[in-house]
């Protein structure tokens, strides 16, 4: 399981006052950076080195965060097949879950356009961090609360 902190910044504010729901997707996406490392460790985006093509992404508000307050993001994997991995996500803000999120990513050759097996070693990182459905919003971060 992987951890970022995320401060929210005055422009993810909506007019509810709350942080907008797609900035949520973004601080998934970037708490995913650990295990794209996985797959491009130097997370290059040239065609030959970036592996992965992104064909799911959720997202589900289970509370309002806010401003002011860091937000923590966990992330980790769910599931683990031939071509493709499942992550989850977790939003928690002062020792509270505000959202939880499910990314599927494909391992893909851009060059000749097609999906590819996973390598083996990869797969191993990989496992090392996945945990069960059940497990689901029951980690909680190691968050300083301000």
């Amino acid at each position: 399981m992987f951890e970022i902190t995320v401060t929210p910044r005055f422009g993810d504010i909506d007019g509810l006052k709350h942080v907008n729901n797609n900035k949520m997707v973004d601080w998934f996406e970037l708490a995913r950076n650990e295990i794209f490392k996985f797959f491009t460790p130097n997370l290059s985006l040239e065609d030959e080195d970036w592996k992965l093509i992104l064909v799911h992404n959720e997202a589900n508000f289970v509370g309002q965060t806010f401003f002011g307050k860091d937000v923590t993001i966990l992330s980790y994997i769910l599931r683990v097949g031939e071509t493709s991995f499942t992550t989850g996500e977790e939003a928690w803000q002062n020792g509270e879950l505000k959202a939880v999120g499910k990314s599927i990513l494909v391992y893909y050759d851009w060059i000749n356009n097609e999906q590819m097996p996973i390598p083996e070693d990869i797969k191993e990182k990989l496992n090392k961090h996945l945990i069960s459905e059940e497990e689901i919003g029951k980690h909680i971060p190691s968050m300083k609360v301000k």
